[in-house]
């Protein structure tokens, strides 16, 4: 198989889309979604992996491109794992992520069972020929007792990683991108693909 010259990055989330692009070489060309005028498909898949897998054949097949595709969310134990897959459509359904952060924050307060949690990212990199590459990454952490930064997207301005006294929101941008599930994700794809990307 070929190096990879030019890859589309399945997601319309403009956070992932740029952590998954500074994760990659600088020299392959990165495509959007949006660019291309191409819809997200339906997430019916009951695991990251599923639904990582159905957004890369979707996108792939749409384009006729290599493609790489996240699925990822916050998992927080209390809750018996959720919001989980459904994180995106917590936020949706609550009206914002902001919205969707202060619910999980009341509903831990009145559990009153600790916060513990993860973040799961699930990466699917796809062929046109066919082939699929998927990695999962984990990162364990707290949920912090408010909303705390400014920086990341999605859940981080609640999430204390491992060993760390600050949210992904607090933390800078280069930092984040070099600790978190996505990259931790990424890392284990890379060393599967590492020949495709010299």
């Amino acid at each position: 198989m070929k190096k990879i010259k030019k890859i589309l990055i399945g997601t319309h989330n403009t956070g992932k889309f740029r952590e998954i692009s500074d994760l990659l070489p600088s020299k392959i060309e990165k495509i959007s979604p949006l660019k291309l005028k191409i819809k997200s498909p339906v997430e019916y898949g009951k695991t990251f992996k599923e639904n990582s897998e159905i957004k890369a054949n979707f996108f792939c097949k749409k384009s006729n491109l290599i493609t790489i595709s996240d699925d990822s969310g916050l998992e927080v134990e209390s809750l018996n794992k959720k919001p989980g897959i459904f994180s995106a459509r917590w936020a949706k359904n609550y009206g914002s992520f902001d919205k969707a952060m202060s619910k999980i924050l009341k509903k831990i307060k009145k559990k009153d069972k600790g916060s513990r949690a993860q973040f799961v990212c699930s990466l699917s990199i796809k062929w046109p020929s066919g082939k699929i590459i998927t990695e999962i990454g984990i990162i364990k952490g707290n949920i912090s007792s408010n909303k705390r930064g400014k920086n990341g997207f999605g859940y981080d301005p609640i999430f204390i990683p491992k060993g760390y006294d600050k949210t992904f929101a607090e933390m800078k941008y280069k930092e984040k991108l070099l600790l978190d599930h996505r990259f931790i994700a990424y890392k284990k794809l890379e060393k599967k693909i590492k020949t495709f990307l010299k």
